[in-house]
């Protein structure tokens, strides 16, 4: 049984739905569909992408038997390697990437949405680093996404604690974009990747690597680079498109390609 499904509309956006009931844990077969999903994405890119999940929780976790499989130490982190690819490679697509959490979410599914840009999440969302109950530490770079977002000591608490958290407590440390009534969720969440979708994407992308660059080496480096990849962008379509409709019709009437 397949438990991934990648869609793309005829609007540029591609949808990346989690459908391996009841739980959506992480398992090695999820893995293996994760990753040929990101690596379609990379060879054709969408103009933005939605990560979302089928059924009542977003995800309850890490299949803990995919643990217990590894000999050693040596094994494990191998494991581990693979895993920590995953986000990084969300991270890294060169368009907008927006994670939907309608129920709970936890583990895994935490760090791939905080690989993602933007997070949205129903009024019903809880989140959980919960790796503490087997005395293991989150492997997929959510807790440093999640001290990037929220603040070191935010982070601790998150993952010492092993709690789970609402979704506007999570947005009140910012880490959570939007939180949205559970009613229409799910349409709320395509129509902002939508959105993202239809917008000048070589711009989001120059976007991106100026935060890259933002968290790498504080607004000094993002500094030393923005002009440069701003410059870039002025031979595209849409920007000399976006002059051209800004001038002779006004702002917010330009319609971008994505070129």
């Amino acid at each position: 049984m397949q438990l991934l499904r990648l869609d793309r509309g005829s609007a540029g956006l591609a949808v990346l739905t989690v459908d391996a009931p009841p739980l959506n844990l992480y398992t090695a077969q999820l893995q293996e569909e994760l990753v040929e999903a990101i690596s379609r994405v990379e060879a054709d890119p969408p103009r933005a992408l939605l990560i979302r999940a089928e059924g009542k929780v977003v995800s309850g976790g890490v299949d803990v038997s995919l643990f217990a499989a590894q000999a050693d130490a040596v094994a494990a982190k191998a494991l581990f390697d693979e895993m920590l690819a995953v986000p990084e490679r969300i991270a890294a697509l060169p368009f907008p990437t927006v994670f939907a959490a309608h129920a709970l979410c936890l583990t895994w599914a935490v760090e791939v949405a905080l690989a993602c840009d933007l997070l949205l999440a129903s009024e019903k969302a809880g989140f959980g680093l919960v790796e503490n109950v087997i005395g293991l530490t989150p492997t997929m770079g959510g807790t440093q996404r999640l001290a990037a977002r929220a603040g070191v000591a935010r982070a601790k608490e998150f993952v010492f604690t092993g709690d789970r958290y609402p979704a506007e407590t999570l947005r009140e440390w910012g880490v959570v974009n939007r939180v949205l009534p559970v009613e229409g969720f799910a349409e709320a969440a395509v129509a902002l990747a939508a959105r993202l979708a239809s917008g000048p994407t070589l711009a989001h992308a120059a976007t991106k690597r100026v935060l890259a660059h933002f968290e790498r080496g504080g607004v000094a480096e993002a500094n030393r680079e923005v002009t440069g990849i701003a410059a870039a962008l002025w031979d595209t379509e849409d920007l000399r498109g976006g002059v051209r409709s800004f001038l002779s019709e006004g702002p917010g009437k330009a319609t971008f390609v994505g070129r």
